[in-house]
């Protein structure tokens, strides 16, 4: 699987650690292993650029995903396909801020936003109730299956992304 990590901010991003938490999402949800994504970190001018242009909402967001190939996960019994996931974007300032509200560090809140994403990437949504329910369970079991799989010091209380 070819997973890019892209800093094009001065924040101080753990890019490993991100691939690492995508590589470990693609795999539990069955994405072809030869599959690509891309994640770029940006800062919030880009991010509002881009917030405008494709969703038609002033300022800046914390994720946003960008699909290419449609894939979807895998099934048992199924081969997944290959092609390309998409492209992952990710604003540092504004996912330090959105963990400030809900108790946890940046570092966390950026594994919470790349596993939303990625979600996305894979044809999750959130806009029903029913959605939003399996989206948030599915990506809390996946972020907390990742964390455990971590040498970490101290446990880490997960919230959904604010606004969502």
């Amino acid at each position: 699987m070819s997973i890019d990590v892209l800093n094009e901010t001065d924040a101080d991003v753990d890019l490993e650690e991100l691939r690492d938490c995508a590589a470990f999402v693609m795999t539990q949800m069955r994405v072809h292993p030869h599959a690509d994504l891309c994640v770029r970190v940006i800062d919030e001018p880009a991010m509002e650029t881009l917030h405008v242009q494709w969703m038609d909402l002033p300022g800046p967001t914390d994720v946003m995903s960008f699909p290419m190939d449609e894939l979807r996960p895998g099934r048992d019994g199924e081969d997944p396909e290959p092609g390309i996931l998409g492209d992952l974007v990710l604003c540092p300032s504004v996912a330090a801020k959105q963990a400030a509200e809900a108790g946890h560090s940046t570092e966390e809140e950026l594994l919470l936003l790349t596993v939303h994403g990625i979600l996305h990437l894979l044809g999750f949504d959130h806009a029903e109730p029913q959605e939003r329910q399996e989206m948030f369970q599915l990506q809390r079991t996946l972020l907390l299956t990742f964390l455990a799989s971590q040498e970490r010091r101290e446990p880490t209380r997960i919230q959904p992304p604010s606004g969502e």
